[in-house]
C-alpha cells in the first residue's frame, strides 16, 4: 500500500504542477502531507502494530529532519543570498557592458548564443556541482537572452541538458554512488561509457542548435536588429548604475566563483559574505541598502519557499518508507522473461526514475536489487549500473523535484517548474536514449 501511495503522490504532484492546477509550493507541501497521513494507517512499528497517531505525529519530524528541510536548508540560504548578490550587481549595471561585448562578439544570433550556453554549462560543470553550474551560468547568460528576446525556458533547458550529461563524469555523484553500490572502482564502471557520453554531449550541442534555430525563427530578423543597449533606462534605474565600480564588481564575481570552486567553504557562506561586500561597496547608505534588498526580497522569498517545500516532499517520501516500497514493487513486478533485458529496461527508465527516486535511495537501495536480479537471469549486473547512470539523476537531475538544484535553476532563470519540465524532459529523455543506444552498440552495456 505504501508503494501505491508513493506512486500516487508523484503522479498527483507532476499532474498538479505541469497542468498548473496548483503552485509548486502548494503541491509539494499539501500532496505528500495528505498521502503521508494516509500512509500512517499502514506503517507498522517494531512491535508489528500500526500506531496511527504516532505515525501522523512523526510526519513533522520527517519534514523538518535531515532527510527533509534539513537537507535543503543550506541550499535555501545560498539561494536567497545568491539572488540578492546578483540582484545588487544587476542594479549597478555590471552586466550591461558584458552583454554589449558578447553581442558584438557573437552578434545577436540565437543559434550562437544557444551553442555558447551549452559549452559554458559543460565547462563549468566539470566540477560536478549542479548548484555551482547554475549559479555561474544562469546569471551571466540571462541578461543576454533577455537582450535578444530569447525565452528563459530555452536557457534553462540547454543548461539543464549540458549539466545533466556532464554529471555522468566519474567524479559526479551518481557515478560514484553507482560504483560504490556495485563495489567496483569508479573507472571500471565509467571507462566503457566514455564514447557514448561524448556522443551524448554532441547530441546536446545539436539540440542547442535546434532550439537556437527555433528561437531565431520565432524572434524574426527584424526584431533581432533592435539593439538592447539602446533601450532607455528609467531615471530610477539610471540612478542606480555604478559604471566606475565595474572593475570592482567584476572582481567580486570572479572571486565568488573561485571561492565556490576552490575555497572549500559552503556556497551559502560565500554568497552571504559577497552579498554584504557588494551592497556596501555599491550602495553604502543604509536606507538605499534596505531599498535594494526590498526590491529583490520577493523573488528570493518565493523561490526559497519552493525549495523548502521540496524538502518537505522529500522528507515525507523517505520517512514514511514510500520510496523504499516503490523500489521493491518495481523489482517485484518485473516479468522473469525480461530478466536478460534488465540493463536495457533500466536504461530506458533511468531518466524518468529521477522523478521518483533521490540518488541515495536509487543507487544504494534500488540498484543493488536490480543488478542482483539481472545477474540471476544471466544478465551482467555492471551493465545495469552503467545503464542507470545514463539518466538517473544525471540527465534527470535538473528536472527532478527531489533535487534542490532544480529549484535553483528555475529560480535563477525565472521560469515555472511545470514549463521547465515540459520543455526539458523530452530532450533529456532523448539524450539518455542516444547514449543508451551507443552504449549497447559499443558493448559498454551487454545484453
Amino acid at each position: 500500500m505504501l508503494a501505491i501511495l508513493g506512486f500516487l503522490t508523484v503522479a498527483l504532484l507532476l499532474t498538479a504542477v505541469m497542468t498548473k492546477k496548483m503552485s509548486p509550493t502548494g503541491a509539494l507541501i499539501l500532496i505528500p502531507t495528505v498521502t503521508g497521513i494516509l500512509a500512517s494507517f499502514f506503517i507498522r512499528g517494531e512491535d508489528g502494530a500500526v500506531h496511527i497517531w504516532e505515525n501522523i505525529k512523526a510526519l513533522g519530524g520527517y519534514i523538518t529532519g535531515s532527510g527533509g528541510i534539513g537537507s535543503v536548508a543550506a541550499t535555501g540560504v545560498m539561494f536567497v543570498f545568491s539572488i540578492l548578490f546578483f540582484g545588487i550587481l544587476t542594479d549597478a549595471g555590471t552586466f550591461r557592458p558584458i552583454i554589449r561585448g558578447v553581442l558584438k562578439l557573437i552578434g545577436n544570433d540565437p543559434v550562437k548564443i544557444a551553442i555558447g550556453t551549452a559549452v559554458l554549462a559543460a565547462v563549468v560543470h566539470l566540477d560536478g556541482s549542479g548548484a555551482v553550474t547554475f549559479l555561474v551560468c544562469v546569471p551571466a547568460l540571462l541578461p543576454i537572452y533577455e537582450a535578444v528576446g530569447m525565452r528563459k525556458t530555452t536557457l534553462a533547458t540547454i543548461v539543464a541538458l549540458s549539466a545533466g550529461t556532464m554529471n555522468i563524469m566519474p567524479w559526479g555523484g551518481p557515478t560514484i554512488r553507482a560504483a560504490s553500490a556495485m563495489g567496483v572502482d569508479v573507472m571500471v564502471l565509467f571507462k566503457p561509457l566514455i564514447l557514448p557520453v561524448t556522443l551524448g554531449m554532441l547530441s546536446v550541442f545539436a539540440i542547442a542548435v535546434l532550439l537556437g534555430l527555433k528561437e531565431k525563427k520565432r524572434i524574426g530578423n527584424a526584431a533581432l536588429i533592435i539593439g538592447y543597449m539602446e533601450q532607455p533606462l528609467s531615471e530610477e534605474a539610471a540612478a542606480l548604475l555604478r559604471p566606475k565600480l565595474f572593475p570592482v564588481n567584476i572582481a567580486l564575481i570572479l572571486c565568488a566563483v573561485l571561492a565556490l570552486l576552490f575555497s572549500g567553504f559552503a556556497p551559502a557562506v560565500i554568497f552571504m559574505l559577497f552579498f554584504v561586500i557588494a551592497i556596501m561597496i555599491n550602495y553604502p547608505a543604509p536606507k538605499e541598502q534596505a531599498k535594494r534588498v526590498d526590491t529583490h526580497a520577493k523573488e528570493a522569498l518565493m523561490m526559497a519557499s519552493v525549495l523548502f517545500a521540496a524538502g518537505a516532499f522529500t522528507g515525507i517520501m523517505k520517512g514514511t518508507g514510500m520510496i523504499t516500497e516503490m523500489a521493491e514493487t518495481l523489482v517485484a513486478v518485473m516479468p522473469e522473461s525480461l530478466g536478460r533485458a534488465f540493463p536495457l529496461i533500466t536504461g530506458v527508465l533511468s531518466m524518468p526514475a529521477s522523478l521518483l527516486f533521490d540518488p541515495d535511495s536509487f543507487y544504494y537501495g534500488v540498484l543493488p536489487v536490480l543488478s542482483n536480479t539481472a545477474a540471476a537471469f544471466g544478465a551482467e549486473g555492471l551493465s545495469v549500473a552503467r545503464a542507470a547512470v545514463l539518466g538517473q539523476m544525471t540527465t534527470g537531475f535538473p528536472v527532478s523535484p527531489l533535487t534542490a538544484s532544480t529549484f535553483l535553476l528555475i529560480g535563477l532563470s525565472g521560469v515555472d517548474l511545470g514549463e521547465h519540465q515540459k520543455k526539458t524532459i523530452p530532450w533529456a529523455f532523448l539524450v539518455t536514449l542516444i547514449m543508451l543506444l551507443f552504449a549497447v552498440l559499443f558493448g559498454a552495456i551487454a545484453l
